[in-house]
């Protein structure tokens, strides 16, 4: 199978998708993009597991399920960090919600990235672990010089400084902040608490806005 080009909204820095472990997410969260299409049960597309991965690519592996939750079979995961690791000349991008699952003792140029999209808990989150669980995982991948990414989309609304302190654990290289895109009427934040948001995450890390926050700030987002 082609390996799909990166389109609509995902991260600028993501040339490519690839899914190789294919089906519904076990975290069952409200507002995912994926809910919009049937899904059937998890499983390892073995076609797709032979994509030509080519070079030069950053690839976001697992785009469309989250292929580190728990109940997913750990040979699938090896089997495809082992063919990451047949086109060593790309960057993999690797998210999510139980980075605890996350298998790092591949060579390959990885990211790994969790979403922490407030410090409270809300229904619409699914049965995904909580937040200070992820941080924490996040915190030691930095402390032992992974390269890391926290991602706060949906955004949800928050306490300030909670969520800066939680943010600041884990540590990442990088923020992405990005909103709800698809209608789903989320427990939002202000304008005002979102400006305020990224002004102290600027202080400690970079700050990657995407286009669809401007919703919430009304292009008022620093």
């Amino acid at each position: 199978m082609p390996l799909r080009e990166s389109k609509g909204n995902m991260y600028p820095f993501v040339t490519h998708t690839w899914n190789p472990i294919k089906g519904r997410c076990s975290h069952d969260c409200e507002y995912c993009y994926m809910k919009r299409f049937p899904l059937k049960e998890l499983r390892l597309d073995e076609k797709d597991l032979q994509t030509d991965l080519g070079s030069g690519h950053f690839i976001f592996v697992g785009s469309s399920t989250d292929m580190w939750a728990e109940g997913i079979d750990e040979n699938w995961i090896y089997e495809v960090l082992r063919r990451c690791e047949e086109f060593p000349e790309n960057t993999y991008l690797f998210q999510s919600k139980n980075p605890s699952g996350f298998i790092t003792d591949s060579f390959i140029k990885s990211v790994f990235a969790t979403t922490i999209e407030t410090n409270r808990r809300y229904e619409c989150m699914g049965t995904a672990p909580a937040t200070d669980m992820r941080a924490a995982k996040m915190s030691r991948l930095s402390a032992n010089r992974f390269r890391t990414m926290i991602t706060i989309e949906p955004i949800l609304d928050f306490d300030l400084d909670d969520l800066i302190k939680l943010i600041q654990f884990a540590s990442p290289e990088w923020v992405n902040i990005g909103a709800d895109s698809q209608g789903h009427h989320l427990p939002e934040p202000s304008a005002e608490k979102v400006k305020a948001l990224i002004e102290q995450l600027s202080l400690f890390t970079t700050v990657k806005i995407k286009s669809n926050l401007k919703r919430i700030t009304g292009g008022n987002d620093g």
